[in-house]
């Protein structure tokens, strides 16, 4: 609604997907799976409805890091993983604005480690996309912190030696508030997560698997073909059995460990049901733990909503803390402290 001085209440058009888009050429390569995941951000900016003037994009460097231009609104296109530092800054100042931060797997865990790790544990209120192709697509196929060991690329001929990083097991370690996860071409449940994102208070940490079909095409079809997909991914939904394959399997623990059951045996006489297996609670940062360290071929893979919980985030913090400040003290004086009896010498 605008409501300027001596102005008469209007309603706000109805932005649709189309009113996301911007002008620009899209200059991805021919099937990469950022054009679906693009796709799917704009649906739901629509969908929610958020005023293109309140909408920030702030990228790294990357492929997926080409976001802010294809969107209609603001953005930022920042250096190689400094997009959680600029988003912080951005928040902390206007904490009115709703800002995502697009970055890959190279930008947010590689040289923007740290900056990832900091803007998780303060609790930041942005939503994150980690767009995970194990590999520098943008660079032209060298590994990436998330690439499998033995990965033989331009950088690693040989094969890399390096241990891969868990994305959502590195946020949980960090304490993120929000910890979920999707696919590219999983459309309507990579909507399903954005929105669940958008209306979490705090940092919301999304990882979603992307196919670059140039430098590391089929790095998830072991996961997410038609064909295997309901084998090998587990679908969570808050207060329900974690059973996938169509009904006919189930997580269940055995001690503190996560264990496949196939429903309707009777190992023990008794057969196993649905009641059986364990009960997804987003709330319980153990049980996420557990879920972001399954992995394909001895699970299947989580998807959804792994962890979400409330807790203060930084920019309200820090904006009620300087509120109380200047109530106490009154608003500070740059002038005063530059011209001030504070002197200090240098050389």
């Amino acid at each position: 609604m605008s409501n300027e001085p001596g102005q008469t209440l209007v309603p706000r058009p109805t932005l649709s997907k189309k009113d996301y888009m911007s002008d620009q050429i899209i200059r991805w390569c021919p099937g990469c799976g950022d054009y679906a995941i693009l796709a799917q951000a704009q649906t739901v900016f629509a969908e929610l409805q958020i005023p293109r003037e309140e909408l920030v994009i702030v990228s790294g460097i990357g492929c997926s890091s080409r976001f802010p231009y294809y969107v209609s609104s603001y953005g930022f296109h920042t250096i190689h993983g400094r997009a959680p530092t600029i988003a912080t800054g951005l928040k902390v100042s206007r904490p009115e604005l709703s800002v995502w931060v697009v970055t890959g797997d190279g930008d947010s865990l590689s040289i923007g480690g740290n900056h990832t790790a900091h803007m998780l544990r303060r609790n930041v209120d942005l939503q994150v996309l980690l767009i995970n192709n194990r590999i520098y697509g943008l660079t032209k196929g060298q590994y990436s912190p998330t690439s499998e060991e033995g990965k033989k690329t331009k950088s690693t001929p040989f094969g890399s030696v390096d241990h891969p990083m868990m994305p959502l097991a590195f946020a949980l370690g960090c304490d993120a508030s929000f910890v979920a996860r999707s696919v590219d071409i999983f459309t309507v449940q990579q909507r399903d997560v954005l929105k669940a994102a958008y209306h979490h208070r705090g940092t919301s940490f999304v990882e979603i698997y992307q196919n670059c079909n140039i430098f590391n095409d089929g790095a998830w079809d072991q996961l997410v073909d038609k064909q295997v997909r309901e084998e090998r991914c587990l679908f969570l939904e808050n207060g329900k059995p974690m059973v996938f394959a169509g009904g006919t399997k189930g997580i269940k623990l055995n001690g503190l460990r996560p264990t496949v059951v196939t429903l309707g045996e009777q190992p023990d006489g008794r057969t196993i049901t649905a009641d059986d297996c364990l009960v997804h609670d987003e709330t319980d940062p153990f049980l996420g733990a557990i879920l972001a360290r399954m992995d394909y071929p001895e699970f299947p893979v989580p998807m959804g909503v792994i962890h979400r919980k409330e807790r203060p985030t930084f920019d309200g913090q820090m904006n009620a803390q300087m509120e109380a400040v200047v109530a106490q003290k009154g608003p500070g004086n740059l002038q005063g402290l530059v011209t001030g009896r504070e002197t200090w010498k240098v050389g």
